[in-house]
């Protein structure tokens, strides 16, 4: 068919079949149909919507517009876990290497930082010498030898994602629930996984606001998944907050090390747990939420999950002495405290404006091809619901630049409200959704 008319059968408000938008996907990755028409063609997927049926040929021709990855020849169940993004979540770094150290085979391919929102790749390449452009076959050895291993998305893993994400960034197509859903779930089943495991952030601080939409993207999320065979199951945890205390990439690195050595903030241990026994029950290696729980903190009290995170930074050609020497990672730097103006509880930190104070610095970029500092960023001197007095410190921030200061102190000043009572404790997860 002519792209026109694929077009106009969306626009219509009409059903694509499977063959159709497989053409429209073909044509996306191999350029053959122009750009404006490929963009009338979001537009109208936009606007119309999709069933999930719609949603799922869309998901699976993005799959296998590349290069789907075999690990039938690593011994070992193949689970991942994927989140929609937040400020200061760097429950990855914590969840891999405590998944791995009981069992699971995690082939992660994780994304950079946009916005607000920390990227995963970006904490990463705080280390020296790490290397998250692994190729294919080094990606399957470090899962043989480590059982894990943390990459970028390669050039040949659904290219069709790459092309209409760009042309949705500038379309004002992003938001669309089964876009999203196809774009986050074609680089998964490409990795060659069995099962999923998927925080869906909602709040202040995460691209879902509501509970309602973080219930949406989840369920279209889960429903999509397993139409194509993949075992999936959602988790609906809070983002009005940072999660831990640290914000700013190797800042991060240093407080999920900290985590792995059981010194961390117990709300990031204990979402990195939750997450990491979702993993290892989805793994069938333990026969429910509670086994797979004591499995994952037997390996976090005992360092075996710490010496997973070693043995990826060597194999991926990482300095492994920042386990225990933290100024390889973490430059001295300049810094300066924001102050409570008033007595009172803490009663909302607004991890929105924190995530854009710290790109402000420099942790973050608002372009793909911006560079970043990974030494700026924000640490939290208090938690959400701690009662302070006048003075006490609430942040500390750590710059390079003076010049950026005052952005990123008027809107750390304005993420905080205080009051004369605590707000109520968040859960550590919503809602779950299998």
């Amino acid at each position: 068919m002519r792209a026109v008319d694929i077009i106009r059968i969306k626009r219509d408000g009409n059903e694509l079949n499977a063959e159709q938008i497989a053409e429209f996907i073909q044509a996306a990755t191999h350029g053959s149909w122009p750009e404006y028409q490929l963009s009338a063609m979001l537009m109208a997927l936009f606007l119309r919507g999709m069933s999930a049926t719609e949603t799922a040929s869309l998901t699976r021709a993005m799959t296998h517009s590349g290069r789907t990855i075999d690990l039938s020849d690593i011994p070992g169940p193949k689970v991942d876990k994927h989140s929609t993004g937040g400020v200061g979540d760097k429950t990855s770094l914590i969840l891999a290497p405590l998944a791995a150290a009981c069992g699971v085979i995690v082939p992660m391919m994780s994304g950079r930082g946009l916005g607000h929102t920390g990227g995963t790749l970006d904490k990463l390449e705080s280390i020296p010498g790490f290397r998250v452009d692994l190729s294919i076959d080094e990606f399957r050895e470090s899962l043989r030898i480590v059982g894990m291993a943390m990459i970028g998305q390669t050039s040949d893993v659904a290219p069709a994602d790459r092309v209409l994400y760009r042309l949705r960034d500038v379309t004002a197509t992003v938001e669309s629930l089964p876009l999203i859903t196809a774009s986050i779930l074609s680089k998964k089943l490409s990795e060659g996984i069995s099962g999923l495991v998927l925080d869906v952030k909602c709040g202040r601080g995460a691209s879902m606001k509501t509970r309602k939409a973080a219930g949406e993207l989840a369920e279209s999320l889960v429903r999509i998944s397993q139409a194509n065979g993949l075992k999936t199951e959602a988790v609906i945890t809070p983002m009005d907050a940072p999660t831990g205390r640290a914000v700013g990439n190797s800042l991060e690195v240093i407080e999920s090390i900290e985590t792995l050595k059981g010194r961390g903030p117990k709300n990031l241990e204990d979402l990195s747990v939750n997450l990491a026994a979702r993993m290892v029950r989805l793994a069938g290696l333990a026969v429910d939420d509670a086994e797979a729980e004591r499995q994952v903190r037997t390996v976090l009290a005992s360092g075996t999950g710490l010496e997973k995170f070693r043995q990826c930074v060597a194999r991926q050609g990482g300095d492994p002495r920042i386990v225990d020497d933290y100024s390889l990672l973490q430059p001295k730097l300049p810094n300066v405290i924001v102050r409570a103006p008033r007595p009172g509880y803490v009663t909302v930190m607004d991890a929105e404006k924190i995530g854009i104070a710290a790109g402000v610095l420099g942790a973050g970029r608002q372009r793909s091809e911006d560079g970043v500092d990974h030494a700026v960023g924000v640490l939290l001197d208090v938690k959400l619901g701690n009662q302070v007095a006048v003075d006490d410190a609430i942040y500390t921030v750590l710059y390079r630049d003076e010049s950026k200061l005052p952005t990123a102190l008027r809107l750390l000043n304005e993420s905080l409200e205080f009051g004369d009572s605590p707000p109520s404790e968040e859960p550590l997860v919503y809602e779950v959704i299998r």
